[in-house]
């Protein structure tokens, strides 16, 4: 079993989606990849709704909440930091936006923000649930990847807020963000039209046609065929509710 560093400031530390039925998100999820869940609790920060915790081999590995009315359902991905005011003040002078209340409540232990591209992000400070527990194992969270029409934009953010520094790697179409020489993340350039910015959270998978298949035999959808990149196998899926993941499963 794998660890990740959660704990470091600047590091990605949490994904969780947000759901119209986060019952019903919790059934798909728990069939497809094998995940129990903790008893529900109320959403953090005053929100409305409940928010299961989900294990893989007793370990946290995500989360699963309720969506606010009319937003649609999407995977998130939390940057841990020292102090979520400051890092908000930060955000602000950096061309980012609070989703939500301008300013966090003293409970508040995360905020979910829109880069200057407008792409949905958290902020985590230490709390009660301070990180996955488990990753980089099957049907455990991998990586999360921005997709941006501007990597130099998003570079200047994410460099600011979090010293993230830009690596190319010109044998595939991505490049990673290192920070203190360590991949935290990766970034992709898209045009913002057939593939609108997002941050995509990636899934490692022991199979990926398996898993796409059983998707869709969950009620969920296929929006990538599976296909071979350098190392991987890899698939994009749809929930039933529309949040979408990518699974890749190792090739080399």
């Amino acid at each position: 079993m794998t660890a990740r560093d959660t704990s470091s400031v600047g590091a990605p530390c949490w994904v969780d989606t947000w759901q119209p039925d986060p019952r019903a998100a919790k059934d798909f999820y728990g069939q497809l990849f094998g995940w129990s869940f903790d008893d529900p609790v109320p959403m953090p920060s005053g929100l409305d709704g409940d928010y299961y915790t989900a294990r893989l081999h007793g370990q946290l590995v995500a989360g699963i909440g309720q969506a606010p009315p009319l937003s649609p359902p999407g995977w998130i991905t939390h940057v841990r930091v020292a102090d979520l005011g400051e890092s908000l003040a930060r955000a602000e002078q950096a061309g980012g936006r609070r989703l939500g209340p301008s300013d966090p409540g003293p409970d508040d232990r995360f905020a979910v923000l829109a880069d200057p591209a407008g792409v949905p992000f958290s902020l985590r400070q230490a709390g009660q649930n301070d990180g996955v527990e488990l990753a980089n194992e099957p049907n455990c969270w991998a990586m999360s990847s921005l997709h941006t029409p501007d990597v130099g934009q998003a570079q200047a953010f994410y460099g600011a807020m979090f010293d993230w520094e830009l690596k190319s790697l010109p044998e595939v179409p991505f490049s990673l963000w290192l920070r203190s020489g360590r991949v935290v993340a990766a970034v992709t350039a898209t045009d913002g039209g057939e593939v609108p910015p997002h941050w995509s959270v990636n899934f490692a998978v022991g199979d990926a046609d398996a898993i796409a298949e059983h998707a869709v035999a969950l009620g969920g959808g296929i929006l990538m065929a599976p296909v071979d990149t350098p190392g991987f196998r890899s698939a994009g899926i749809s929930d039933p509710q529309g949040g979408v993941v990518a699974v890749s499963a190792a090739t080399g």
